[in-house]
């Protein structure tokens, strides 16, 4: 009966003027910044941190929520219709969309990735509702202790599953980490690697590192790559044949299974859920010659893989404050903006975002639908648009957004330093996720350290002691262990390359 409640309180507040007008606007701009190539849900999210000053929390919310699912469902368009992925999720959509698309199937393709998205985000949503409740119960339980045994475990957890070098990503951690210490001590007051900057006495600002790091750095690299442009597809029917929905239906079951367990894993997200199901889906079928030829099964697995891992990446971060990848650490970063502590209090204390936030996602999940069908024609024809007429507008945006947090231009600043060591990242091959949330969580790892010290007096035995926080220490182990596996070093890199 409470769960009805809640959800009614969540409707009430997702249907008013204003937060569907947001849930909008969010849809319409993740849709348009995932069907253009080399503008991604994290640089969008960090160049309009700066925005979520003046809105109310919830809206602010919803509409970040609405860009970084809505870049899922435009990314796909692009992918189908002229073989040109409009984000890293919608990489493995282009073997077979755009096979599909050349035999004259475009439409097909579109519907079975658009339905199979809506699928998939309607049962991630619905997941979120289920155990979002028994989450936040249990990490009310949690001391400080259990607390920084849980970061422990999302930063190792990240490190295992980002793409690329293992070292690089426990080094970028680290850098992350180290970061996060710049500053004045909460506990002693005195000054941390702030050179005598007073700018620096309070931390360097969120908002600054992620347009920099994500913001600044993207237009550069995208500025030194050649993007080919094949001719767009003209689409006849949208509707798919009976067979195809016979071979789609199973294949986007599977794709949202897998993708709704990997968005809730820290580390995880939409590329890995599309990556990991395409190649299931590889593995299970009878005809794996197909793939890479126009099967269906290989536009509609990963396409619900992904949206369904867009959405369940919530539930740790609104049940426990942990995020899950680098979107889920911007949205904590735009929760701290608003003054709200992310964790199993945002629940308790403010169930009106709470819920209204989630039930948003379904209203924005059939938004989608609507906006992305009947508007192709509207989409692909952005893809004539240069990039260099965009890349000047996007750096615009950046500094003033920058300058706006408190008129100061030393945030300007911060973000050309942040989006030159961004685009050193990129060239030593390093990615920037696992930086951001070292970032995010080691302070507030440093915080809960220091009360758990204090309140056992200086016993670090109390982190053995506490059943919770043992067992969070025993899964971090096993997870180091398993990276220093051959074999599960060998999948994880087959997961992110698989005819990548």
């Amino acid at each position: 009966m409470d769960l009805l409640n809640n959800l009614w309180l969540g409707l009430s507040v997702a249907v008013s003027l204003q937060n569907l007008f947001y849930a909008l606007v969010g849809c319409m701009v993740g849709t348009l910044i995932g069907v253009l190539p080399g503008i991604g849900p994290v640089a969008t999210i960090a160049m309009l941190l700066p925005i979520t000053f003046h809105l109310p929390p919830t809206a602010s919310l919803i509409m970040l929520a609405g860009i970084y699912y809505g870049a899922q469902y435009g990314g796909s368009t692009t992918s189908i219709l002229v073989n040109l992925p409009g984000e890293a999720s919608s990489v493995v959509t282009c073997l077979d969309g755009y096979q599909m698309a050349r035999k004259g199937r475009a439409g097909a393709a579109l519907s079975i990735s658009a339905l199979g998205s809506f699928f998939a985000g309607t049962v991630g949503t619905l997941i979120i509702v289920v155990f979002a409740e028994p989450l936040t119960r249990m990490a009310q339980k949690f001391g400080p202790a259990d607390y920084c045994s849980l970061m422990a475990l999302g930063l190792v957890a990240a490190v295992v599953l980002a793409s690329g070098s293992v070292l690089k990503a426990i080094a970028m951690v680290f850098l992350g980490l180290l970061f996060g210490l710049i500053g004045t001590d909460v506990n002693t007051g005195a000054q941390r690697f702030t050179f005598d900057i007073p700018e620096l006495s309070d931390g360097i600002d969120f908002a600054p590192i992620a347009m920099g790091l994500f913001g600044i750095a993207e237009i550069v690299v995208n500025l030194e790559r050649r993007m080919e442009r094949s001719g767009a597809i003209k689409v006849s029917s949208l509707w798919p044949t009976r067979e195809e929905m016979r071979r789609a239906i199973p294949a986007a079951i599977r794709g949202t299974a897998l993708g709704s367990i990997l968005g809730v894993l820290p580390g995880g997200g939409p590329t890995l859920g599309a990556f990991s199901a395409y190649t299931l889906e590889k593995k299970l079928s009878k005809h794996p010659e197909e793939f890479g030829k126009g099967a269906v099964e290989g536009v509609a697995s990963p396409e619900s893989a992904n949206n369904a891992a867009a959405q369940t990446s919530f539930i740790p971060m609104l049940t426990l404050g942990i995020p899950s990848n680098a979107v889920m650490a911007l949205m904590v970063g735009a929760m701290i903006i608003q003054g709200i502590q992310p964790g199993p209090e945002v629940m308790t204390k403010k169930p009106d975002l709470f819920w209204g936030m989630i039930v948003s996602m379904w209203i924005g999940n059939l938004m989608l639908v609507v906006i992305n069908l009947p508007m192709i024609g509207m989409w692909v024809k952005l893809l004539t648009v240069p990039y260099r007429f965009l890349a000047p507008a996007i750096l615009l945006f950046c500094c003033i957004g920058a300058y706006s947090l408190q008129n100061s231009t030393f945030h300007v600043l911060q973000v050309g330093i942040f989006g030159v060591l961004g685009y050193i990242f990129v060239r030593l091959g390093c990615e920037g996720a696992p930086f951001l949330l070292g970032l995010v969580l080691g302070p507030q790892m440093e915080e809960y350290f220091r009360r758990a010290m204090l309140l056992s007096r200086g016993d670090p035995m109390v982190f053995l002691q506490r059943p919770i926080s043992l067992g969070l220490l025993i899964a971090t182990a096993v997870l180091l262990i398993l990276m220093a596996l051959p074999g599960i070093k060998k999948a994880r890199e087959e997961a992110f390359q698989e005819e990548g």
